[in-house]
């Protein structure tokens, strides 16, 4: 006879990708092992098997979970107003996705080489959809400033991403009145270079 699912089997699950996530962030993925991500959860490695066959297969999780919920706040945000306030409105929507997800957001730093090549290809897929998502926001503003130069615009985009990720990496821990103070300063100097383009 077939293993009936726990009633909290998803509720252990998520709770393993976060205690997974917190292991891959501190230890790097080589160096952490099963039985580290067993303690880590509070569960005895036996157990972590039965949710989990392999490292491998946490690591993509952590990764997809993570990547699908980003994905899902970013692209799926409603961009109802004028342009300019539509890309202030996403930007900081992005940062404060960010929040409470350090962890996640050093593994796909750092541990989706690990992955094989499909999954790569699957992760990398939700990224440039972010990316694109951002891109189009920018270009509403001043689309002029961007016709026939895509570099330009992709080198705002990431500039962006690059000013967002920086708070990530230096105030993880920073609540969400910090984390719209800085989204608007972002905003500030973001929608200012898109004047001057």
């Amino acid at each position: 006879m077939a293993r009936t699912i726990a009633k909290d089997h998803d509720q252990k699950r998520l709770s393993i990708l976060k205690a997974a996530a917190k292991t891959f962030a501190t230890e790097g993925f080589d160096g952490a092992s099963m039985a580290q991500l067993a303690r880590e959860c509070g569960i005895s490695k036996a157990n972590i098997y039965h949710y989990y066959g392999s490292k491998d297969a946490i690591l993509f999780d952590v990764l997809d979970a993570y990547l699908t919920d980003l994905r899902t706040r970013i692209c799926d945000f409603p961009l109802e107003g004028a342009p300019a306030e539509n890309l202030r409105a996403l930007i900081g929507e992005i940062l404060m996705a960010y929040q409470g997800a350090d962890y996640e957001h050093q593994v796909q730093a750092g541990g989706m080489s690990s992955l094989p090549e499909d999954q790569q290809t699957l992760l990398r897929g939700y990224q440039r959809d972010m990316v694109r998502s951002l891109n189009n926001a920018i270009c509403a503003v001043n689309p002029a400033a961007f016709e026939g130069d895509k570099e330009k615009l992709r080198n705002m985009t990431m500039s962006v991403f690059g000013m967002l990720n920086w708070y990530y990496m230096w105030n993880s821990g920073a609540g969400s009145d910090a984390r719209e103070a800085y989204a608007r300063h972002v905003a500030d100097l973001t929608l200012g270079g898109l004047e001057g383009l």
